[in-house]
């Protein structure tokens, strides 16, 4: 979990008739979560609401899965700070109910592939690598053939120079599951590339080389997930061939407004990232249908979002959400799949939204077989059926 400043404290009217103390106008305090000390400052006539939510980016627990407890007492949400006698210098302990946090980070997995045997010096190291990289005959003229370049799981760390051999006759490249660090500007010369499934592997931002691929024009399909990307380029969005884009367990913090370009998307999963805020321009990739945006750090969602008449499925569980665009409903009118597990929007907020009727009787013919779908009070809202 990356480190994060607090938010500054509200701000405070004063006058130069009134000097309040400092005990007046703000209260400074320490949050003591997960061996952490958080500094937070805020209002005395702060609810302990208002503490959660303050809480919230700091430490990715949403505001109902916090506990917070003051000399032995669970404070409760309605009370202030003032009430709750939280004074400056108090030390506050917070309990986190598991499960009820957003953006749970990036989950990278281990490629499956054998340590690399290194040699002593580096001219042995290169020459054994070159030796592990080899690829037969048979397997050279099996590619030119399907068009299927299959390496995954094989232990490389670039990219063999026989696969640039098999040039425009290359349809699939798959070289998950290794520890490749570099997209060379040469993937370019694979020109008639559908799909580029590169999962798993040691790719940064620096390391890919995007005017190369920005150049494939049939590329339909990008699976970069589980690799150590923290951003994507204004590049990305003239790949305008592109139908599937998949990026998820990366340390992702945004999305480039040049997505946009990319009309012909279908498919999108950023889930297990950074991401805080999406742009506005998400709602010209009018061909989307399935989108993930699930486990990331959302608060809310651009009214744009209810551009997408074709969106199908939205996942947006394990985020700060509290809301949803009100259009959502209207206009996303094929939308049957949502799953809101572990967000702030309940039922009742829900069915304020203009059109959930609507939703709510595709989402139940969808799954005739799992109606159990009850509200109880503001119990949260429950999809567990879309997972299935």
């Amino acid at each position: 979990m990356e480190d994060r400043s607090p938010p500054p404290p509200p701000t405070m009217t004063t006058t130069s008739s009134h000097q309040d103390s400092d005990a007046d106008t703000s209260v400074n305090f320490t949050v003591k979560f997960s061996g952490r000390s958080i500094p937070v400052a805020a209002s005395p006539d702060s609810s302990i609401r208002d503490v959660k939510s303050l809480l919230q980016p700091l430490t990715n627990v949403l505001p109902r899965g916090q506990k917070l407890i003051f000399k032995g007492k669970i404070l409760d949400d309605s009370t202030t700070l003032r009430a709750s006698e939280v004074k400056s210098g108090a030390k506050v302990m917070l309990m986190a109910s598991q499960g009820l946090h957003q953006g749970e980070g990036p989950i990278l997995k281990a490629a499956p592939a054998q340590p690399i045997v290194r040699g002593t010096n580096r001219s042995s190291n290169v020459a054994k690598e070159k030796a592990a990289a080899k690829v037969d005959k048979t397997h050279l003229e099996r590619w030119k053939i399907t068009g299927v370049v299959a390496l995954a799981e094989r232990n490389l760390e670039f990219i063999p120079d026989e696969v640039w051999a098999c040039g425009p006759s290359t349809r699939i490249l798959d070289i998950s599951n290794n520890s490749v660090e570099c997209v060379p500007l040469r993937i370019g010369s694979l020109t008639s590339m559908q799909k580029l499934l590169m999962d798993a592997n040691g790719l940064s931002d620096q390391s890919i080389n995007w005017e190369g691929l920005s150049s494939l024009k049939f590329l339909t399909v990008l699976s970069m997930n589980q690799n150590d990307l923290t951003a994507l380029p204004p590049a990305l969005g003239a790949i305008t061939s592109l139908r599937q884009l998949y990026f998820a367990n990366n340390k992702l913090t945004s999305l480039p407004v040049e997505i946009g370009h990319l009309n012909q998307l279908e498919v999108l999963k950023v889930n297990n990232n950074r991401i805080s805020t999406l742009p506005l321009q998400i709602g010209d990739c009018i061909s989307l249908v399935e989108v993930d945006l699930s486990s990331n750090l959302l608060l809310e969602l651009p009214e744009t979002l209810g551009n997408l008449r074709n969106l199908k499925a939205l996942h947006l569980s394990n985020n700060g959400l509290k809301s949803l665009p009100g259009v959502l409903f209207t206009t996303c009118i094929q939308l049957s799949t949502l799953d809101l597990h572990n967000t702030e929007i309940t039922a009742d907020v829900l069915r304020q939204i203009e059109g959930w009727e609507g939703f709510d009787q595709r989402r139940r013919s969808k799954h005739q077989k799992q109606l159990d779908f009850r509200v109880v009070g503001s119990a949260e809202f429950d999809e567990s059926a879309d997972k299935k």
